[in-house]
This record gives structure tokens, sequence and C-alpha cells, in this order.
């Protein structure tokens, strides 16, 4: 069959720098690169390129180049290159279109227009150097009130917390979608920093029990990996109703990744596929979701916070307020852009909304109805920068989950090809020499000092505002100013224009 497709990328090598070293032979997952009959002239097939990156950044002469391919269709205002290839690519397969990471359309990204306020001469600003700036946070559950004995002295009335040594997360990705290494890299990384990581939907491997207090285990659809045993190794539990790369819709990790320890992991026998159904089939209402909250706090002892993840959708407040009064101890919020190995390039591209807008919505419904002190909130989707986790926390959350910036501090290059498992970083991928690209020690101190270097630069814009800790910056709206955002945009957000 004819494959109408011209390659995306083109692959420019500079002969005068070329060494024939066969490095990019070697490092090349795809087999791109190719040696004509073992002589030393390399070859590329153009149309095998995922644009990872590999090849340009391992090059030691630095030969290699990659660019877009120039190559284009009729000009057409309706029918575009993307929206042409990707019929093509159905008239040849007849599948359904699968996508990797986050929503890469040119939707509004609400955090690029809000801007800080900074003080100046009546609420002097605060020199993080010299004076404490606190980062630290609690999730979980707030009293209603202070209760002491009769003798004056507190009564410890605080349902479970998890401490945290700054507002940030590491986000779900299971074991079987991302490698052993990656995970980690995750592990030791929050054990270091103070925080913590999420299993995913995979289950807890073994090895990564010992990591236990830095950890948040995952109950999903298909209850994979789940007994008493993993609920009670983790700090807290999460419910995961829903991600924001794929609303509505459930999970699907190939059989061809179920082998090893990750088919005893998950529970499963080698080869079957790991399939999640859309809805947890003893769900249908918040009652449902109640009894499950219970049943996993009972069977914790209650002493483990229960989490419950849901996308970014239309309706999220009325949803996240029912979570409020289900028992749950975090509502998590994962917006549009969130993340993923693989989802439906359709659903990935056209459905939920921004998670600026569902965590300034959510955390005024929750206000309004007295409800705020039931629940921390969390939120994902796209966190960038620390300026994104400073602004969410003044649009009311109180920590953010942040997956695709870790994977890049672990060295993805958002090449978006990780449902073929071939990633040539050792990250999204089971093949055991690829696996081996990701040292875990690099991994994870590349991961500490992306955080360590975010919460120097939350100290510094917390100081600028005047602010010494994240509890009093939380909701804190009158530090947010909108730049060339409509009055709806503005109400929503609940933030006045710049220059107001």
């Amino acid at each position: 069959m004819i494959n109408y497709i011209y390659p995306e990328y083109e692959i420019i090598r500079n002969p005068d720098k070329c060494i024939s070293c066969g490095v990019c032979v070697r490092q090349c997952a795809n087999e791109v690169h190719e040696n004509i009959n073992k002589t030393n002239k390399v070859i590329c097939d153009d149309s095998k390129c995922v644009n990872c990156h590999r090849c340009a950044v391992l090059c030691p002469t630095r030969a290699i180049k990659i660019v877009k391919s120039g190559n284009t269709y009729r000009e057409n205002a309706n029918w575009n290159c993307k929206t042409i290839d990707e019929i093509y690519k159905q008239a040849q397969s007849g599948g359904v279109l699968l996508s990797g990471m986050g929503n890469p359309e040119n939707y509004p990204v609400y955090f690029d227009k809000i801007l800080l306020n900074a003080s100046q001469v009546t609420n002097p600003s605060i020199d993080p150097l010299r004076e404490p700036m606190e980062t630290r946070v609690f999730l979980g559950k707030r009293p209603d009130d202070i209760m002491r004995e009769s003798n004056g002295k507190l009564i410890n009335n605080l349902p479970p917390q998890l401490p945290l040594s700054m507002p940030i997360m590491f986000s779900a990705m299971s074991y079987g979608s991302i490698s052993y290494n990656a995970h980690e890299s995750l592990a030791r990384a929050a054990a270091q920093l103070g925080i913590l990581y999420n299993t995913g939907e995979g289950g807890l491997h073994e090895d990564f029990s010992k990591y236990g207090k830095n950890t948040i285990v995952q109950v999903a659809s298909g209850r994979f990996g789940v007994h008493v045993g993993y609920l009670n190794a983790g700090a807290a539990v999460e419910i995961k109703m829903g991600q924001g790369a794929k609303p509505g819709i459930g999970g699907h990790l190939p059989g061809t990744k179920i082998v090893g320890d990750i088919s005893r992991t998950r529970m499963i026998p080698e080869g079957s596929d790991a399939i999640s159904p859309a809805p947890h089939h003893d769900i249908y209402s918040i009652e449902d979701l109640r009894q499950l909250v219970f049943s996993l706090k009972e069977a914790t002892q209650y002493k483990k916070p229960v989490i419950v993840k849901i996308a970014a959708v239309h309706n999220i407040t009325a949803i996240a307020s029912g979570i409020a009064r289900s028992g749950a101890d975090i509502i998590a919020i994962d917006g549009f852009r969130g993340g993923t190995g693989a989802a439906p390039t359709r659903i990935r591209d056209n459905v939920g909304i921004p998670i600026e807008l569902a965590l300034a919505s959510v955390d005024k419904r929750l206000r309004d109805e007295g409800i705020r002190r039931n629940v921390s909130i969390v939120v994902g989707g796209s966190i960038r920068s620390s300026a994104d986790i400073v602004k969410a926390v003044a649009l009311g959350a109180d920590c953010v989950y942040i997956g695709s910036s870790a994977l890049m501090a672990m060295g993805c290059h958002l090449c978006r090809n990780c449902h073929a498992g071939r990633c040539n970083w050792g990250i999204a991928t089971q093949v055991p020499e690829l696996v081996k690209r990701l040292n875990p020690d690099i991994g994870s101190k590349r991961l500490v000092n992306l955080l360590t270097a975010w919460r120097h630069e939350i100290k510094e814009m917390m100081g600028l505002m005047g602010i010494n800790s994240i509890e009093t910056l939380k909701g804190n709206r009158l530090m947010l100013r909108g730049v060339g955002l409509n009055e709806k945009e503005l109400q929503i957000l609940g933030i006045k224009h710049a220059g107001e």
C-alpha cells in the first residue's frame, strides 16, 4: 500500500563534521540511522524519526540536526497539513489515532495571562535570604475548631495529614507505562526532597516499599495490584476516577508491556492486556464513591488520607462539592493539558477544560458552601515552572502535581511517541537495553536539582509579594492580575485586570 504521508522531520547530517563513529546507529531505537553494508557511510530513513533528539544530543561532533520537513500541501485554510495526514493515517490503518503526552493545540494558557503583584513601599517585600520563608504544606482535612483538655492542653484532633516540604508532588505514572528506573528516580527524589510520588494504577513494585512514607498508592478502575498490603504500604491512597488527558475513558497497557515484574506487580498474566474500564463498576453516584472512600479508610485503619482524582470538566464544581462531602480528604483535579503515555488523539485534544478555570471555580464553590476546610485541593495538567505553582496556589490550590516536567528533568524530549514503547531515553519503555539508558542516580539527582531550584524561586516570588508562607498565599487572589482576559474569564478566575 502506498504511504501518502511525507516524513514530518528530516535529519540533516553535516559530512564535514561526521566521523562515522556509529553512535547515531547504536543509539536510535527506531532504526532511523543505518550503516550501509557495514561501511563508514550512514544513511537515514526520515520516515521513522520521532524527533527525540537522542542522536543529535549524543553525536560527539554535533554533525546531526533534526528539522521540520519543508514539504507541504496546497494551501487551504480549512484543511491544514496535520488534519490531512491524520486522515491518511486512519484511511491506511482503520484504527484510532493514539498520542502521548499532553494536548499540544493552541488553546489559551491562562497561567501565561496572569501576573503576580509585588510589594513596594506600604507593604514591604521580604528577603528570603535573610528571613524565614515557609514552603511546607499539610494536605488533609482541617478540624472545625480547636479542642482542649480541662487543663488547657491542646487535644490533637487532626485527621491524617500528608506533610510536604514544598507544595509539589510527582503525579501518577504507573510501572509499566514508565520504566523501573524512572520509577526509582521518582521515588528516590521524593524521599530526598520530603515530598511524595504516585504509583499510578500499576501497583507498587516490592523494591520500592522502602519509600512508603513518600508514596501515594493509586486505586483505579482496573484495581491492578490492589491488596491490603498495597493500601497500607503508602502514605495515602488515591482513587482515580479520571485524568486530564482522557476524561471519561479508561486505560490500556498493551500485553507486550506486561512482562516479568510488571505482570507480578499488577497481578495479571504475562502478555495479557491491562484494560481499565471507563467507570469504576461499583461507583455510579457520590454515595457509591463514599462507600469506597470509607472501605479504603477501614482497610488502612483510618491512618491514611484518601484522595479522589478527577479530570477537569464542565461540571467540575458540582462534582468537587460531592467529593468534599463523600469523606475524601483531598481532591486532585487534572486539567486538559495533562500528560499521558497514550490517549486517543481526538479525546486528548478536544475534551476537558483548563486547570486554571477549574481550580478557581472549585475553590470558590467550596468556600461559598462552607466546606473548603473539608478537603485539600491538588491540581495538575501542565505545571511547567515555579511561577505556575505560585499562581495555582494563589488561585486556591494547596499543592500541585507535576508529571511531564518531571519526565523532562529525567531526559524526556517530548517526542510524544510513548505509546510505541521505544523511548530512546529509557523512560516510557520496558525494553531492557533502553531502560538502562536512564541511570536512577542521575535521574533522581536531576529531579532534586529541578525542585530545589523551583523551591528557591517560590521563596523569591513569595518574598516580593510580602508573603512569608504558602498558607498565606493560598487563595490570595489579590496577588494576581490578568492581562488580555475578557470579563467572563476574569470573573471565573476571581482576579482583577492589570491596572485595577
